[in-house]
């Protein structure tokens, strides 16, 4: 397994980051190499991805998730290996810190050398900055999802 860390500070209150954060469909809009994401249940998702040329199609599972404060997953079938978690932390009233912690499992020799050259870092990096552009220049979230898991 291989794990990346990554953080950003966006310019918006902690409840507009999570409440953001919470609405994976959004998640292609800001996320390279994402098609499609499927909100099936509160706690199942369905991923279409092609990252390189490869295309990968998976579920994720929320196993927690805590308004305001984090939202980790696990993959529970599919092509790919992954297990993370995102933290939110109020700075200030108008200032979050966003924290990401992934483990992966690279598949093949494309991924593994891939990962070793920093690939993976890279692209949760862009998709953070990118994830920062997309709710900072927005009036508001655009949805919710306040339950618990």
């Amino acid at each position: 397994m291989s794990q990346v860390e990554e953080s950003i500070e966006v310019n918006v209150p902690v409840n507009t980051a999570y409440n953001q954060w919470t609405q994976f469909e959004t998640f292609p809009q800001f996320m390279e190499g994402v098609e499609r994401i499927e909100q099936r249940t509160n706690t199942l998702t369905h991923w279409v991805t092609t990252v390189n040329g490869a295309a990968r199609e998976f579920d994720a599972e929320i196993t927690e998730q805590i308004p305001d404060e984090r939202v980790a997953w696990t993959t529970v079938n599919g092509e790919a290996k992954q297990a993370g978690v995102v933290t939110f932390h109020r700075i200030d009233d108008a200032k979050t810190k966003i924290m990401l912690q992934m483990d992966f499992d690279p598949e093949g020799l494309a991924e593994t050398v891939g990962d070793k050259l920093g690939f993976v870092k890279r692209q949760v990096t862009g998709d953070l900055n990118r994830f920062k552009i997309f709710i900072e220049n927005r009036s508001a979230e655009t949805g919710a999802w306040r339950g618990q898991v």
